[in-house]
């Protein structure tokens, strides 16, 4: 065949004697800005109950991360605190005593 088939379509009114119910008309999308936003209110505040095993495991996941940034950060910090004040303890050898240089 070179051609392309060619679909033919047709409504069916009637098979064997039986009438065909009509396929009712898809209904037309509403627009964005229609949809009544104060029925989402209580959906919005109350979970699905079916969900809260993956909102657990996520939780935790979350937690662990957090803790594990917090831990990081914590030693980054520490460390940042003993090298300076290690500097600082060193350096103060080198440099007078301000009292002294008052006298």
């Amino acid at each position: 065949m070179s051609q392309a088939e060619q679909t033919i379509e047709a409504e069916v009114v009637e098979i064997d004697g039986v009438a065909v119910e009509p396929r009712p008309a898809p209904k037309q999308a509403k627009n964005w800005n229609s949809k009544n936003w104060a029925t989402w209110q209580g959906r919005v505040k109350k979970l699905d109950a079916r969900w809260w095993p993956l909102w657990l495991v996520l939780g935790f996941v979350v937690l662990v991360f957090v803790v594990a940034v917090g831990m990081c950060a914590a030693v980054v910090w520490i460390t940042y605190r003993l090298i300076m004040g290690t500097a600082a303890g060193f350096l103060s050898l080198f440099v007078p005593n301000r009292q002294l240089q008052r006298r």
